[in-house]
């Protein structure tokens, strides 16, 4: 029998694991796990798919004009300058599609999200994780890091799952230091939840060779949709819109992202919440002994003396129906992602961990 070959890097991959959204024996589980909208998503985009309903039968637009005219409202973008994506998932698997590959190298960070290291592998190109400072992107350490085989970086600003995040000043030293044939990626899943930040308008704007993506899974609550953008030069955009699927968004999917983004109220609502509901768990987890950095998302990393004691917590919380992330894959294995809830959920991790370090303190 003939032997199946398989492209270079693509058995290299580790299978993704999704949060946990269930618990043996358990009605009244709190899922934070996955950065998910504790309000849901905006009662206009529910609206809107559910009209979308209607219309099932009929093959979407290809060109995604409509939504792409609302996120450069908003935004106050170039529409023609934006590609949709099914969640900023494809977007960024288009740009390793169309510019690097075997023999390439492409750059991410040692606590990055783990999706980049698969999406190099996927094209045969070579991963180069280079190292952080105290959680967050170290600039030099990307720098020092790339080659004449370099063709991409990528970072996740507010990053994932550390919440740090890098301010103007060093993205600009980032990018200037980077050879302008590199493709440099800034990942801004969670920019609303930044306030005052642009997700990296500004340097897509400066800059020919930078790509910015977004996504509506977070702030807009759609995840189960998987809707996402990117914002690049017209060059850019171009050579991605020619690896893109035509028809990769359903008209039912446009139609929700659409209501969504124009909801600016709702959207207002939600990062509010999470801004109060964010400082709270940080200071609280503080005074617990816990370490915590300040987070730019919607979600905290509570830092335990060890991985035992992480385990242990996260034992702690999941007796109590409580589902967080274990991060030992991002190399953090003394620590938990706790997404930011509403302010019942908030109120329940916290007595559930004040209890838990109350007892090893007492033990």
């Amino acid at each position: 029998m003939t032997q199946i070959t398989v492209q270079p890097g693509i058995m290299d991959i580790a299978l993704y694991v999704s949060g946990e959204s269930r618990l043996e024996g358990r009605e009244d589980v709190l899922k934070l796990s996955s950065n998910e909208n504790p309000l849901g998503c905006s009662p206009a985009a529910q609206a809107a798919f559910v009209a979308a309903a209607g219309e099932l039968h009929r093959y979407p637009a290809t060109d995604h004009a409509g939504l792409r005219a609302a996120i450069g409202q908003i935004h106050g973008l170039d529409p023609d300058r934006i590609i949709c994506g099914v969640g900023s998932d494809e977007v960024l698997q288009f740009v390793v599609h169309a510019f690097a590959g075997g023999g390439d190298e492409v750059i991410t960070t040692e606590h990055g999200f783990s999706m980049y290291p698969i999406l190099a592998r996927m094209v045969g190109a070579t991963p180069v994780t280079v190292p952080e400072a105290e959680r967050r992107v170290d600039v030099d350490a990307i720098l020092a890091a790339v080659t004449d085989r370099t063709r991409v970086v990528f970072i996740a600003n507010p990053a994932n799952p550390t919440g740090t995040m890098l301010g103007q000043d060093e993205l600009q030293r980032l990018v200037d230091g980077l050879p302008p044939q590199v493709i440099f990626v800034h990942d801004g899943a969670y920019t609303e939840f930044a306030d005052g930040f642009d997700g990296g308008a500004t340097l897509v704007d400066r800059h020919p060779n930078v790509i910015m993506t977004r996504t509506f899974s977070k702030i807009h609550g759609l995840g189960g949709l998987r809707i996402g953008w990117g914002y690049a030069s017209r060059q850019i955009i171009d050579v991605l819109n020619r690896i893109r699927q035509p028809f990769n968004l359903s008209a039912a999917q446009m139609a929700a992202a659409e209501a969504a983004i124009r909801d600016t109220d709702f959207t207002a609502r939600c990062a509010d919440l999470n801004a109060r509901m964010r400082d709270r768990m940080r200071q609280s987890l503080i005074q617990m002994g816990i370490g915590c950095d300040e987070s730019f998302a919607n979600f905290v990393l509570a830092r335990f003396d060890s991985p035992e004691t992480a385990q242990a917590a996260d034992a702690a919380l999941r007796a109590d129906g409580i589902l967080v992330r274990r991060v030992g894959g991002y190399g953090l294995p003394a620590a938990l992602r706790i997404t930011v809830g509403d302010e019942a959920g908030c109120n329940r991790v916290l007595e559930t961990l004040g209890r838990f370090m109350a007892d090893r303190r007492g033990a």
